[in-house]
């Protein structure tokens, strides 16, 4: 069986994370893959090039992650056309029927992560909020859960909000800039790691200090985690995402019942327990389809 995978872009380790997730399950089920990745980052016309070169291969499934939520449903109308079974991870396919969805909640899990972080603020204490690109499905969804945690934390000010475009010289750079004019804040809630690593060399420049938090357990991020540099991260496991969902396609494609949707529960990770993920990706644990049904 060959599977076409897309993921978003080559600059978020999250998702060099899924390719390998994807490339671990084909491997243990007996299927291959075929990698589409953008060279502009999450650029919705690449993405849609891409998918129609891969239906020129006639792949048996497609593992799919949208790069926007609208701007690539012509090309994902064109693989329903086709025949072709999908997939859908991270952010899910709406533009036509697909066999199975896997994901996570992103607005509870920023919900979640803004309670961890404003439950160890003082009163007043001001925070900077950095999102994903504007119109990032994850970013949106992640933000609204951020409103939600500041809402129910009233002592807690956001005091301002940048767009780190889900990559790390952006978010340093718009980090930066914003702590020219107001200052460093008292802690920073951002919607990936990547951002984080570059928010925390804004604040090194500034030679100041905040409690920052991101999002999907990258080892950048759980190295300063370990070394007190970052209080904490959220367990976004693209890796595990794109496992199962490459699982799902087999599957599928085998003639066994699937689920229709699988979602991972939240995981905050901090000093407390990061070193179950002081690890290379290569040597983190999976769960199978079969372990996580046993877990619900």
């Amino acid at each position: 069986m060959r599977l076409a995978v897309f993921t978003k872009n080559r600059t978020n380790p999250a998702y060099g994370a899924a390719r390998l997730g994807a490339e671990r399950a084909a491997a243990a089920l007996g299927a291959s893959v075929a990698h589409y990745v953008p060279d502009t980052p999450d650029d919705p016309d690449e993405q849609s090039a891409l998918i129609d070169a891969a239906l020129a291969t006639r792949p048996d499934a497609i593992v799919l992650s949208p790069v926007h939520a609208t701007r690539v449903d012509p090309a994902i109308r064109r693989i329903a056309a086709a025949g072709i079974p999908m997939v859908g991870f991270v952010n899910p396919i709406t533009a036509a029927p697909s066999v199975a969805y896997v994901g996570a909640d992103d607005v509870l899990l920023a919900r979640e992560l803004g309670d961890y972080l404003m439950e160890r603020l003082g009163p007043g204490a001001r925070v900077l909020v950095v999102t994903g690109p504007e119109q990032s499905v994850t970013s949106l969804d992640r933000l609204r859960g951020f409103r939600a945690a500041a809402a129910a934390h009233p002592q807690v000010r956001i005091a301002g909000q940048v767009a780190g475009d889900y990559a790390r010289a952006v978010a340093k750079a718009r980090a930066a800039e914003w702590i020219v004019v107001n200052g460093c804040p008292d802690a920073c809630l951002v919607a990936n790691d990547i951002m984080a690593v570059g928010v925390l060399e804004a604040l090194d420049a500034a030679h100041g200090t905040a409690l920052v938090v991101g999002v999907n357990a990258i080892p950048e991020a759980i190295d300063a985690i370990a070394k007190g540099r970052m209080l904490a991260t959220a367990d976004f496991n693209a890796m595990q995402l794109a496992y199962l969902a490459t699982e799902c396609a087999v599957r599928h494609l085998r003639g066994e019942q699937i689920p229709e949707q699988v979602e991972l529960p939240v995981r905050i990770v901090d000093r407390g327990n990061c070193q179950d993920w002081n690890r290379p990706y290569e040597q983190r644990p999976v769960l199978t389809l079969e372990q996580w049904r046993q877990t619900r």
